[in-house]
């Protein structure tokens, strides 16, 4: 008989979390690499290129690799002849492990989760509670898989209650563009099929959790109907041509995973999760010995690469104007120096508001750039934590008033914007900058200086002022309104369908 100690559970969660905070797991950066060394479209190579030096820094330095350090997501399995020896409740110990994970003083992860979501959304400050999923099997031992999922894949989660006889390809090859950029790929998509509504959606995060091995099914074989939709998905959801954070390039997903289920006969429950280029989870089994410690991998792991763009344009924030702006084109690469300003959802929520009494904000945004980030704490000589994009689209309701009553000239973001805001970009003659979502550590590189502006009681959706040297972005909306995010997908759709044909 196992007994399993209090401690043992607490310390193996917090040291986990921690361990994949920085580290990705191996079968994901060697799946990078291979997409990264086929990939011909130059703007999704920059963007992988970017997530593969920003993991290997993150594994030297041991800070996270994205600033959404996520919310945990735990599975449990409970051996039936498991004794604990423990005063509190196995939810309580994985919250307490949680909780001594992301309040770590050497690495502390940013509280991103929030009680009482309907009304005033109050973080937590320490990240609990997790989300956690228990099954009692046969046996001695306590299985764990401890995951931390960030928001922005999170956000593009899918659902459908299909019709026995509709197209399960169909459908997912018709969801996957609307999901657009935000979840970050190239990533997994995860897919869950069958049993009852909230079967299916667990079905498809548990499916996220195996490793990625698509090219060995392909060169097997499939065995069955599951395995079957896998090949199918993922070469036509790469067929899309998608791409690296939506830029266009032959790769949008590096797996497609899929579990399912018996269902009822009159009904074809189908859920779909991804998971983004921060792919994080770890695995590991107490047996009573004490805690675990997970093996770091080894940096021979990772691809050398350095980042040097050919042929990028300097901009200095402190003096471009907005001739200058109107000369820059959709997919080219600039590197930011100067003053930037940042501001989310929460601070965009309160200065639109102000405006609308006609207050004065606290914050001069004329002739200014904002970017929509969120940072983790500072440690040590640190300027700022992590400091990636946050997803853009969430804030395309407030573009047109700020920047018709702000004078800002441009934002800096994740992912596409939707058509309300490339409106309001195109009338009112500004532009709009992608940096790279899961290159967050890289991206703080170039922050030399940070100071809260504004909004304090905000926490990290404050508005700092940077001081930038050589930030990577790259132009996703220009002062016309043309997107990359539109015409990279449409470009090589296009050329992969050549390929097919040629090849």
């Amino acid at each position: 008989m196992t007994i399993i100690k209090q401690n043992d559970l607490i310390q193996s969660v917090a040291d986990a979390l921690q361990f994949i905070s920085y580290y990705h797991p191996v079968d994901f950066i060697q799946s990078l690499a291979r997409a990264y060394e086929k990939e011909q479209s130059p703007a999704a190579r920059d963007a992988i290129a970017q997530l593969l030096i920003n993991s290997r820094m993150c594994a030297e330095g041991h800070r996270p690799i994205c600033q959404d350090t996520g919310i945990v997501t735990v599975f449990l399995k409970v051996g039936m002849n498991v004794q604990w020896d423990a005063t509190m409740s196995v939810e309580d110990m994985v919250n307490e492990g949680v909780r001594r994970a992301y309040l770590h003083e050497g690495n502390k992860l940013r509280a991103s989760v929030l009680a009482d979501p309907a009304g005033t959304r109050k973080n937590t400050k320490d990240n609990t509670p997790a989300v956690i999923n228990m099954t009692i099997v046969p046996g001695d031992k306590l299985e764990v898989i401890v995951a931390a999922k960030g928001g922005g894949s999170e956000a593009k989660s899918k659902f459908a209650m299909l019709n026995p006889s509709d197209s399960i390809v169909d459908w997912v090859l018709k969801t996957v563009p609307t999901m657009g950029a935000g979840w970050c790929p190239p990533g997994i998509i995860g897919i869950g099929i069958g049993g009852t509504a909230e079967k299916a959606m667990l079905l498809a995060k548990e499916s996220l959790m195996d490793p990625i091995d698509i090219q060995d099914l392909i060169a097997r074989g499939p065995k069955n109907t599951a395995e079957e939709l896998r090949v199918e998905l993922y070469k036509k959801i790469n067929a899309l041509g998608i791409g690296a954070q939506g830029l266009g390039g032959l790769t949008t997903v590096l797996d497609v995973k899929v579990k399912d289920y018996p269902t009822h006969a009159a009904n074809l429950p189908i859920a779909m999760i991804p998971n983004c280029a921060a792919t994080r989870h770890a695995h590991f089994v107490l047996d009573g010995s004490g805690p675990v410690a997970l093996e770091p991998p080894s940096l021979e792991d990772w691809p050398k690469l350095t980042y040097d763009p050919i042929g990028a344009r300097r901009v200095n924030l402190d003096t471009v104007t907005r001739a200058d702006v109107a000369n820059w084109k959709p997919g080219e690469v600039l590197l930011l120096s100067g003053k930037l300003l940042t501001g989310r959802d929460a601070a965009h929520k309160r200065m639109t508001e102000m405006l609308t009494r006609k207050e004065a904000l606290p914050v001069d945004f004329n002739n200014r750039f904002i970017y929509y980030v969120g940072p983790v704490d500072p440690v040590r000589d640190e300027a700022v934590g992590p400091a990636g994009p946050t997803t853009s689209t969430r804030m395309d309701k407030f573009t047109r008033q700020m920047l018709r009553e702000t004078g800002l000239l441009g934002m800096v973001g994740k992912s596409e914007r939707g058509p309300t805001a490339i409106e309001a970009i195109r009338d009112h003659k500004a532009v709009y900058l992608m940096a790279v979502g899961g290159a967050a550590y890289l991206v703080s590189k170039a922050i030399k200086k940070s100071r809260v502006l504004a909004f304090h009681d905000l926490g990290m959706e404050a508005i700092y002022e940077f001081e930038v040297e050589a930030m990577p972005v790259m132009v996703g909306v220009d002062v016309n309104g043309n997107s990359v995010h539109e015409s990279g997908p449409k470009e090589w759709q296009a050329k992969i369908a050549e390929l097919v044909e040629i090849g």
